[in-house]
């Protein structure tokens, strides 16, 4: 009996102890809304450099992003021709993204020259 007590109770403590936790997500993304905006691709992103360059209908844009910069091949949506701190939608990886758009409207190879220059002074 006893050798049965303490093969039984640690494996009920064991079972009892563990749950499963659920993570819902913080917040429902409105896509009619983030779909009516300017679409992006991101061509270049470092993981040791916060900007990051997205190709529009217009040309190439700079951004730097606050928090993770998302990574290449992802498409953005939002305002990508207007400077300044914005909310962009990765439709990608389904979450925002908040970045501050340096420069847009470039060709490709000033968009490669403001990389480095920004990525040069961080």
């Amino acid at each position: 009996m006893k050798k049965i007590l303490l093969l039984v109770l640690p494996a009920f403590l064991l079972l009892t102890a563990c749950h499963r936790v659920v993570y819902a997500p913080g917040e429902v993304i409105d896509e009619s809304y983030w779909l009516n905006r300017e679409r992006g691709v991101v061509q270049y992103s470092d993981a040791y450099c916060s900007y990051f360059m997205v190709e529009t209908y217009n040309g190439f844009s700079i951004l730097k992003a606050y928090g993770y910069a998302p990574v290449s091949n992802v498409v953005l949506y939002g305002n990508l021709s207007r400077p300044g701190m914005q909310t962009f939608y990765n439709r990608t990886e389904g979450y925002l993204l908040q970045a501050e758009v340096k420069d847009y409207w470039l060709s490709y190879w000033d968009a490669v020259d403001g990389i480095n220059w920004f990525c040069g002074r961080e």
